[in-house]
């Protein structure tokens, strides 16, 4: 799904299990020469796109999106695009369903972090060879893969940045933003935090702090920021007993045990909003949002790139356009594909929506970084990685916010996590 804060929905794991083992089992009638990570890149014919295409999107209904399908259809005027908006509660099990049953559409969007599981279910084609992977960033790029095969093209982007009100801040005696540090960051935040009842008055906590569902993608990115990883995919082995792993873990408890951020599931924009926290990492959404709802906020806050220890790096995540190997016109599935992810197209998609467009390109022609508040998100779109690219990463996530959850509420050693999260993800393991 595409993960975000405010999409964050837990998705039942049960069918998708029993559909996958199903599909393995099968081998889902195709044949041997052709699979996850052993099929050639789908073929274009030539000319303009003709017939139907249809299309799921996830959310709510996107006029955006109907509006190039609309713009496609001019230039293709043999083709109809229909797009069916599916609930992103209800997207996962619904695409496995129709993968198993031999009734997908011809294309979908599809969240980042399902994409190798679905890859692994012989559901996608290879995206064809004409497509550049050097005009996407690395890490949104790579969340296509599995088995080192593209089986798609990203089109929304996803990363976080750091949200500061700078009404409050100022008052702790920071100029500008805060330490780009982990070590000055968290020494700021200390600052910030002795202003609370005085000369803020509001201010409860200096952070904000995401628990539990999805918290795994505010911490996985320090652990890279040390150096390291969780999964080393050439041995096949997790690596969460690693010592950058530790770091990453102390860093991540530390801002709660100094009372640095509350440790229970507070509401952080809404706390943002109210004054009751000064700082927090989000997505781009956000600042949609607070411009929408909070307009009184207008030039109280600004954005800046997430603070880093060893080297800067943050999570890649969005949704990508993927074409199903059951679809009935691929080609022109395809080409629709590629005609959304033209940078203009992103750029205009970007604008009308507020997401992140995956190429640099589109940055550039859209003009984005003008608005201050982009600029971070551009610096950390360009180090951002995906996740794992394991058919079992759910699992391993689930099990990595039950263990920051236990760490935050001190029921748990940085020692004990990291013991535990290796055992469980080894049993776990990484699918097919």
């Amino acid at each position: 799904m595409r993960i975000t804060t405010r999409h964050a929905v837990r998705t039942v794991q049960t069918l998708c299990i029993t559909v996958t083992a199903a599909l393995v089992a099968t081998g889902c009638g195709r044949s041997e020469d052709s699979g996850p990570g052993n099929d050639a890149p789908a073929k274009l014919g030539a000319g303009k796109a003709k017939g139907t295409v249809v299309m799921w999107s996830m959310g709510d209904p996107d006029e955006n999106l109907k509006d190039l399908a609309k713009k496609f259809e001019q230039e293709n005027p043999d083709a109809d695009i229909k797009i069916t908006a599916v609930p992103w509660d209800a997207a996962h099990d619904k695409l496995t369903t129709a993968v198993a049953g031999g009734n997908t559409p011809d294309m979908s969007l599809v969240g980042t972090t399902w994409m190798a599981e679905m890859a692994a279910m012989n559901a996608f084609q290879a995206t064809p060879a004409s497509t550049k992977s050097s005009d996407f960033y690395p890490g949104q790029w790579d969340t296509t893969k599995y088995k080192n095969t593209s089986y798609g093209v990203p089109f929304i982007a996803d990363t976080q940045a750091i949200y500061y009100r700078t009404d409050i801040t100022t008052k702790a005696g920071i100029k500008g933003a805060l330490a780009g540090d982990r070590a000055g960051f968290l020494k700021d935040l200390k600052a910030i935090q002795a202003t609370a009842g005085k000369q803020n008055p509001k201010l409860r906590h200096a952070s904000g702090l995401v628990m539990g569902f999805n918290s795994w993608i505010f911490w996985v990115p320090m652990v890279w920021q040390q150096g390291g990883d969780i999964y080393d995919a050439k041995t096949g082995k997790f690596t969460f007993d690693s010592p950058e792993v530790a770091k990453a873990l102390e860093y991540y408890a530390s801002v709660p045990k100094e009372g640095l951020a509350p440790t229970d599931r507070s509401d952080n924009v809404q706390g943002f909003r109210d004054g009751l926290i000064a700082v927090y990492q989000e997505g781009a959404w956000a600042g949609g949002s607070f411009h929408k709802d909070a307009p009184e906020l207008d030039g109280k806050w600004k954005t800046m790139p997430v603070p880093y220890s060893e080297q800067p790096a943050g999570f890649a995540g969005g949704s990508d356009l993927a074409v199903f190997k059951d679809a009935k016109n691929p080609d022109a599935a395809w080409k629709f594909a590629q005609f959304l992810t033209e940078p203009a197209n992103l750029a205009t998609y970007a604008k009308a929506t507020g997401s992140l467009p995956p190429s640099p390109q589109a940055w550039s022609e859209g003009k984005l970084t003008e608005d201050e508040n982009m600029k971070a998100f551009d610096e950390q779109l360009k180090v951002s990685k995906a996740p794992p690219a394991i058919t079992t990463w759910q699992q391993i996530a689930d099990a990595i916010d039950s263990e920051l959850e236990k760490l935050i509420l001190g029921k748990a050693t940085v020692a004990k996590v990291q013991k535990t999260l290796q055992s469980k993800a080894s049993s776990i393991g990484t699918g097919r």
